[in-house]
């Protein structure tokens, strides 16, 4: 993806837990170069870390690569995946960046329920592994006290600011990313970070969009790059996403889609809120407390795909296996989402069925499916307004979103027909936020898949999972 470039140019770095991008983009909106890699960790200081290293070799190698086009960028931001939190001093990193997949985490205190408070404080469920960024931060109090005595505190896309900047600066949709750090109500630290002294070690509060200095001068000497080149905040990837949508539909649903499928529903009311079904508080760029439900749909699709290509999905394929009683029951990732204490399975009239005894093009139907019958039940949940706008990945899945669009008649389901996906858009406008022009969202409504097979199998989910809840949360 291509384009003749106007004016001064900008670096975007989209830093997700999957996969590592690096965009050049021009004034009016256009790529002029992108590079990606995917994301990696490895086990350091007895835990399993984010393999900074390698993707710093990476960016400088990427960058040099550019060419002529470094000397024309004029601003830079990063856009980062949530749960990740870097310690730093005069020299770098003082330990490793977890990441939030180390099965050590699951090892707490016994008081921790007490020491996290109440849901109502925080809007952040207790959550496996290290999804709480608490979580992270204790468990590294508690192995390495010395060390983690030492620095400070920074959410990890500001971590990449500092890297290219030298100016270190905390924002606030990561730190209110079901951190247990943040009180999304008052606009403050929480009160376990007050206690633990971890909000006097975060590095200050900046918004997503403002300028924290121009580039390090041994970093513009190294890679070429203009001494004058600003570099912004930074930004949680899912609250960039949404980012762009803000101006224009203050209530809207947003339905973010990689890794992790994320519902946004700026304006919906909060007190649906639930920790049990993995809803939160979120925090937008604007400070404002968006209520939020997730799940690990990028995963879970590709479980159920068993190496079959997302694409292969199609109308013929799903509407013959739900007329032979196939259903998907939640779920297949333990991480997140409101099915996580449930092991999935795939069954049809006379039990369950192997993934195996499906062809390729019918496992890719069945889970793009299964994903939209998630993300509606928790659209429905949150009671977020319409438009219902799907972005990333999923939107190129016709399957998906037409299954969605049936399952949500009340609303009316777009995608996101803009050639970058919404993380890097939203980054990119937000490096541009206080300009008076901004580039308005291009979406296009989705028709709705009819099916009276799948409506009378979606009944039997919904009641599988109702019967199902009512047990579990008894």
């Amino acid at each position: 993806m291509s384009s003749p470039h106007r004016g001064r140019l900008d670096l975007v770095l989209d830093l997700g837990k999957t996969r590592a991008k690096l965009l050049v983009v021009d004034s009016e909106g256009l790529v002029v170069a992108e590079r990606h890699r995917a994301s990696r960790s490895k086990e350091m200081r007895g835990y399993l870390a984010l393999d900074l290293d390698s993707l710093a070799d990476w960016l400088e190698a990427t960058i040099l690569d550019l060419g002529d086009l470094r000397q024309q960028l004029s601003r830079a931001i990063v856009t980062s995946h949530g749960a990740a939190f870097a310690l730093i001093d005069a020299h770098g990193l003082v330990l490793p960046v977890p990441d939030y997949e180390f099965s050590g985490f699951d090892q707490r205190p016994d008081n921790w329920s007490a020491q996290i408070g109440a849901f109502a404080e925080t809007l952040s469920p207790n959550l496996p592994l290290g999804l709480n960024g608490a979580t992270q931060l204790d468990w590294l109090e508690r192995h390495f006290p010395q060390e983690f005595a030492m620095g400070q505190l920074l959410p990890y896309a500001q971590y990449w600011s500092w890297w290219l900047s030298g100016v270190a600066a905390s924002e606030v949709t990561s730190l209110g990313c079901h951190s247990h750090l943040w009180n999304p109500s008052n606009g403050s630290f929480s009160s376990l970070a007050r206690k633990r002294g971890w909000a006097d070690r975060f590095a200050p509060m900046k918004r997503a969009w403002e300028v924290l200095g121009t580039v390090r001068p041994a970093l513009a000497h190294r890679l070429g790059l203009p001494r004058d080149l600003r570099i912004h905040c930074g930004v949680h990837d899912s609250n960039a996403c949404l980012a762009r949508y803000l101006r224009g539909w203050p209530r809207s649903t947003l339905v973010s889609t990689g890794t992790w499928i994320v519902v946004m529903t700026p304006g919906a009311n909060d007190a649906k809120l639930d920790a049990e079904v993995d809803m939160l508080g979120n925090v937008s760029v604007r400070h404002e407390l968006i209520p939020t439900g997730r799940f690990m749909g990028g995963r879970e699709l590709a479980h159920l795909c068993a190496g079959a290509d997302p694409s292969l999905a199609n109308a013929e394929d799903l509407d013959r296996l739900l007329q032979r009683g196939l259903m998907v029951r939640p779920s297949f990732e333990m991480q997140g989402g409101p099915f996580r204490e449930r092991s999935g399975s795939v069954t049809d009239r006379q039990g369950p069925i192997e993934l195996t005894a499906l062809t390729a093009s019918e496992r890719a139907s069945l889970a793009a499916c299964y994903t939209a019958q998630v993300t509606s039940w928790i659209v429905d949940r949150l009671g977020g307004a319409g438009p219902v706008v799907v972005d990333g990945p999923f939107a190129e899945n016709s399957i998906f979103t037409g299954v969605l669009a049936a399952l949500l008649p009340d609303s009316e389901v777009c995608i996101s027909i803009d050639p970058l996906e919404g993380t890097a858009r939203g980054a990119w406008q937000l490096s541009r936020w206080t300009e008076p022009r901004i580039m308005e969202p291009r979406i296009r409504s989705v028709p709705a898949w009819p099916s009276e097979a799948l409506n009378s199998m979606h009944a039997r989910w919904l009641a599988d999972i109702d019967a199902w809840m009512a047990g579990a949360h008894a």
